[in-house]
């Protein structure tokens, strides 16, 4: 049986990679991610398995055996100042699993699963399942101005092989992928781990206010292009048009104004929204409302708007057979929706797929507070090595 401190020794090398005072930070195409590569290839030389790396830099630790395999695992990389869980649980507990299975089970850890450093969220998996914009990623630049093409290559990721890397989806019969809950569902039910059965859909609007920099004592109110107002006012719209629905969550998630001095009227706003439904339909119906309130309230304010989707996935239900093989594992066939976006979700169209969550006592989760008990993950793992044994 994995017990707890079979996956905290794991985890030890892992842990201290990005570790601050404020959480751990470890964006992607960086001397952290770099060093959780070698943590990588260390875990699986202990597992007996080959390590390598595909064109868009996702990690791979296979048998030597002929592919297709089936393969567990998740992410390594994180949100800045995050917790020292999400993804990073689910990798270490692929290891653990790959070890002790009697099948060739592969280990994955997907590149840029966070998106943190070039709003790229699932860069990996969507580069495998060929649903990657390359020519509009490649040029994206950080908050340092390094475009992530030129990042890439610095990781020894070269840019113009992005495309290639939708042939090693080939290598995969399925995936499961286990991690935390971010959510307090499962501890509502007193659970320990639970099978999903479908993600929600998720999009990230960009937007950018354009208004006109004033002296903010000497211009009028009716004088004004103020574009953090007119960011303000559209920031409430977006969230009250979702308290109409329970099941839609939306958050203002980042905002960054010019020319951001005391006594200057703000000139410029760049706004990102994060929103999340059960369904398509119901996200898509809240983006139009807001793209045609937003509009009428900015025109009213003398500040132009721009509205960009800069990323959308659609609603996901995992497979019906890897969900099965779960609940049984598990012992029981309650399912959960996550409204959190994976890797696995991305894969789900293409390749069998599953999901299994870890309890999250306070629901806590991108903050160095996220906490999971190891014993719980070892129930998650022990379920996944029975639910592969299954499968494969």
């Amino acid at each position: 049986m994995i017990a707890a401190a079979d996956l905290a020794a794991r985890l030890a090398g892992l842990e201290k990679i990005g570790l601050g005072e404020s959480g751990t930070t470890r964006l992607p195409w960086t001397a952290e991610d770099e060093a959780a590569g070698e943590w990588f290839e260390a875990q699986a030389a202990s597992c007996g398995l080959r390590a390598e790396r595909d064109p868009a830099g996702n990690r791979w630790a296979v048998p030597n055996t002929p592919s297709p395999w089936w393969a567990v695992g998740s992410h390594t990389d994180s949100v800045r100042a995050g917790g020292r869980f999400d993804g990073a649980l689910g990798v270490a507990a692929g290891f653990e699993v790959a070890a002790r299975s009697d099948r060739p089970v592969a280990v994955l850890s997907f590149a840029d699963e966070e998106g943190a450093r070039y709003n790229t969220p699932t860069f990996g998996s969507r580069a495998l399942a060929g649903r990657l914009d390359v020519a509009d990623v490649l040029e994206r630049s950080d908050d340092d101005g390094v475009r992530m093409a030129d990042a890439l290559a610095a990781a020894g990721v070269d840019p113009g092989a992005l495309p290639l890397a939708q042939a090693w989806l080939e290598r995969l019969a399925g995936f499961v992928e286990l991690h935390i809950d971010q959510s307090r569902d499962l501890a509502a039910a007193g659970a320990p781990a639970g099978a999903v059965r479908s993600l929600a859909a998720r999009t990230r609007l960009a937007l950018e206010l354009h208004g006109r920099a004033d002296h903010a004592g000497t211009t009028r109110m009716d004088e004004r292009s103020d574009a953090l107002a007119a960011a303000a006012a559209v920031i409430v719209c977006a969230v009250d048009l979702a308290a109409a629905d329970p099941d839609l969550v939306v958050t203002p998630s980042r905002l960054l104004v010019e020319p951001n001095a005391f006594s200057t009227v703000p000139s410029r706003v760049r706004l990102w929204l994060d929103a999340r439904g059960p369904t398509d339909e119901a996200l898509d119906r809240w983006r139009h409302t807001l793209a045609s309130d937003a509009a009428e309230s900015t025109a009213a304010a003398r500040v132009r708007l721009d509205i960009a989707v800069a990323s959308r996935s659609p609603a996901v239900e995992f497979d019906p057979r890897v969900r099965a093989a779960l609940g049984t594992a598990l012992g029981h066939a309650d399912e959960l929706v996550c409204f959190a976006g994976h890797d696995a979700g991305i894969l789900a169209p293409l390749r069998p797929a599953g999901m299994v969550l870890v309890r999250n006592p306070t629901g806590i989760s991108h903050s160095p507070d996220e906490e999971v008990d190891l014993a719980d993950a070892a129930v998650a793992a022990q379920a996944v090595l029975g639910a592969l044994e299954a499968l494969a």
